[in-house]
């Protein structure tokens, strides 16, 4: 490890006892010695093991302790052996004068830096002043592309990386990369001085955490506690070696970005090695954390306008890497929406709906291509964008209603994944129940259902149970 990690360009040092504290307070000092790069102090200790009581032996580290052992270490420490949550006669004190009065001293010092800072570098110093507190630039999102109407459209990751490149220029603490995937997941900053992070370039914009989703993960976590804004992507499949990392973000309440593309069994010929299948629905079971499957360039686009604002709870934002067809706003129920989690993006024409088909990303536009044609044979349809199921279930009952109304019974959910949740609001779901195979994307949506003449029929087969229920 050491050997690795002098590798790597940081300065290493070894304390050959955890108890040696002479040696301990040394590599301390050489740590605030060396300016130029990181370090990393190995420190030798043996893990203590002990059992419960005498007659388990086989309970090891991690056990508690025993009545009978409690009491045994307080009169070994010269400790009350009754006494429990004591804190003697002038803890408090002491803790005041010393840790106190420490800290006070170093506030202050710190306040009247900052202040000089501030005068002598305005801009930077507000930068600092803002990443410390969570907080975003002025007008940070005036340049966020609107992407006109295109039936070819964008891929999910192209569209992400228009937008993304755009906020960066004016968010200079947005930071991050991929597992070795940049060119795949579209990630790069591509923009003039965004450069690349190694020993030669701190201020570069870009990282190159190699082949470890995993430690990629585990960074990120430990920029965000710095205050930086990070990122990291890599393929949907990938999220499962990265998932102890997330969950930390959620528990740690830290605003990670995670980036994942490929995120369906569009990518086709990778076969189902590469085809995530029961990715979303593991990640949506995180508490704390937010997933966001946009269905076109603009939501997208309001995705980041919405991530951007979070303070303390991470995101995966889940991209495609095929097109999808940019949606007619004009015709269609505006992007913004996204920011509910669920939204009605297209409305039965007359009346309450017969029929609500629910999407979430490349399906969206799926859905809306079966209401055309349930539309024209005059069947009240209505289409939901669902991008966000954590959103969705935060806003109140009332907004959920009018999106979903209990009475509507005929509900067809459309997701290239696990059908597993989406009982929650729909009757019906077309999605994934194996894994997927390889083959050219087009045969796949038509081997798996995905494909407007199967919603249709589905929608038409819900429609005639839904008197029945």
């Amino acid at each position: 490890m050491a050997t690795r990690f002098i590798g790597y360009g940081w300065n290493v040092t070894r304390v050959g006892d955890a108890n040696d504290q002479e040696m301990l307070s040394r590599a301390f000092k050489v740590f605030k010695a060396a300016t130029d790069r990181p370090t990393l102090i190995i420190v030798d200790s043996h893990i203590a093991y002990g059992a419960p009581n005498k007659q388990d032996t086989s309970a090891a580290h991690g056990e508690p302790l025993g009545e009978q052992e409690i009491r045994l270490t307080k009169l070994n420490y010269g400790w009350p052996e009754d006494a429990k949550f004591l804190v003697p006669d002038g803890v408090y004190e002491r803790f005041e004068e010393l840790m106190g009065q420490r800290g006070h001293e170093l506030r202050e010092a710190w306040i009247t830096k900052f202040g000089e800072y501030s005068r002598e570098f305005p801009e930077l110093a507000n930068q600092l002043f803002k990443m410390q507190h969570r907080r975003l630039p002025d007008e940070w999102d005036r340049d966020i592309p609107f992407f006109p109407p295109d039936a070819k459209g964008l891929a999910g990751r192209d569209a992400s990386s228009k937008v993304q490149n755009v906020i960066a220029q004016r968010v200079p603490w947005l930071i991050g990369g991929a597992a070795d995937l940049a060119p795949s997941t579209k990630t790069r900053l591509t923009f003039e001085g965004a450069g690349d992070f190694g020993p030669g370039n701190y201020a570069g914009r870009n990282f190159h955490f190699g082949i470890r989703e995993h430690a990629m993960g585990s960074i990120l976590n430990g920029m965000s506690t710095s205050k930086i804004r990070p990122y990291g992507s890599g393929f949907l499949i990938f999220s499962d070696y990265m998932r102890a990392p997330i969950r930390l973000s959620a528990l740690m309440e830290l605003p990670v970005i995670y980036i994942f593309t490929h995120d369906s069994i569009g990518v086709g010929e990778d076969g189902p090695t590469h085809q995530p299948v029961e990715q979303l629905i593991s990640l949506r079971a995180i508490p704390g954390l937010t997933v966001l499957r946009p269905g076109d360039a603009n939501e997208i686009a309001e995705a980041w306008r919405l991530i951007m604002e979070f303070r303390h709870q991470p995101v995966c934002l889940i991209l495609s890497r095929q097109n999808m067809p940019t949606l007619d706003r004009t015709k269609y129920a505006p992007a913004s929406g996204l920011a509910k989690g669920a939204y009605v993006l297209a409305d039965a024409l007359d009346g309450e709906p017969e029929v609500i088909l629910i999407g979430t990303g490349s399906e969206v536009s799926l859905c809306v291509d079966a209401y055309e044609k349930l539309t024209a044979e005059g069947i009240k349809t209505r289409v939901v964008s669902m991008p966000s199921w954590e959103l969705f279930d935060h806003q109140p009952k009332e907004y959920r209603d009018r999106v979903l109304p209990p009475d509507v019974r005929a509900r067809v959910s459309v997701e290239q994944a696990s059908t597993v949740g989406w009982q929650r609001y729909a009757y019906r779901s077309i999605g994934m129940n194996t894994f997927g195979a390889s083959a050219p994307l087009k045969e796949l949506q038509k081997k798996f259902g995905f494909t407007p003449d199967a919603v249709v029929a589905a929608a038409k087969e819900e429609i005639i149970k839904a008197v029945g229920r």
